[in-house]
């Protein structure tokens, strides 16, 4: 490990601290920025086509620990730390915006796996996964959002976040409380929201400039709705939905399934923001299937 070892060393769940111990780091060039960006990445498995997973706001690769292993069985899968987010390393000459996002992962993709991709999105994520689908239709085979964002409107707070309300945003987010109450509502089963997990969603908030990216990604406007964007997916899409998110709630599950021309809805039964950690065999059985 290059990266918090005291902290990471604390992981008590094998899932957590195996996918610690295969995080590497590859310098991505971009048309960003004159320097190249260390890229915070994991990758498991032989079997093509390669899945590659997405995480949330606020989150890392390691919200993957369940699920990696399972679906790594039968396909090359990879986890990247998006830009601004995870270990992925933070300049301070960048805007963290959903378009900068998306060409970093553009370049990520052509420098790690240079083929299609099944994609993989969660929350955030899933915007994420559906900007991209949209702008590089050839790089993504197939779409799989899990309780994903993409039809909500941005949150107006960005207008007010200037000093010093922006580092105390940031530093309410830090809080370890709040982070706990946070992880609970994700959960149906609120004893997932143990140590290990609360530290697996803190390990990235000890990286330099957590607090400056963190502010500018939420100054952009972050992922906005594309609900009038989203009926020319090609994809074939498969949502998946936990039955009790409190996170995000649950309607977006079906519009999402009436926009996407070629989608299928799963239900995940006693589950709640977080399929692929609360219910990752199940979750797992619907991505590979």
């Amino acid at each position: 490990m290059i990266f918090l070892p005291f902290e990471a060393k604390k992981l008590t769940e094998k899932t957590s601290i195996n996918l610690v111990n295969q995080i590497k780091f590859e310098d991505i060039v971009t048309s960003l920025s004159p320097h190249p960006i260390a890229t915070s990445y994991v990758f498991q498995g032989k079997k093509n086509p390669p899945i590659l997973l997405l995480h949330g706001f606020d989150s890392s690769l390691l919200e993957f620990r369940r699920l990696l292993p399972i679906i790594s069985q039968f396909h090359v899968t990879w986890a990247i730390d998006l830009l601004g987010f995870g270990f992925t390393k933070r300049s301070t000459n960048l805007l963290f915006s959903p378009e900068n996002i998306k060409t970093h992962l553009y370049y990520t993709w052509k420098t790690l796996i240079k083929e299609p991709v099944i994609l993989v999105g969660a929350s955030m994520g899933g915007a994420t996964a559906i900007d991209f689908s949209l702008t590089y239709p050839e790089i993504v085979s197939k779409l799989v959002l899990i309780d994903s964002a993409g039809l909500a409107s941005p949150p107006k707070i960005g207008k007010f976040m200037f000093p010093p309300l922006d580092y105390l945003s940031t530093a309410f987010l830090r809080n370890l409380k709040v982070r706990q109450k946070i992880s609970e509502s994700a959960y149906y089963d609120k004893s997932f929201a143990n140590k290990d997990a609360q530290l697996c969603a803190a390990l990235h908030l000890n990286c330099d400039k957590w607090s400056q990216a963190l502010i500018s990604f939420t100054k952009s406007g972050g992922y906005g709705s594309f609900k009038e964007k989203i009926v020319n997916l090609q994809q074939k899409t498969t949502i998946i939905w936990g039955e009790n998110d409190k996170i995000l709630g649950t309607k977006d599950a079906n519009k999402f399934k009436k926009l996407i021309p070629n989608s299928q809805l799963i239900w995940i039964p006693k589950c709640g923001h977080v399929p692929h950690l609360e219910k990752a065999e199940l979750t797992a059985n619907a991505i590979l299937n």
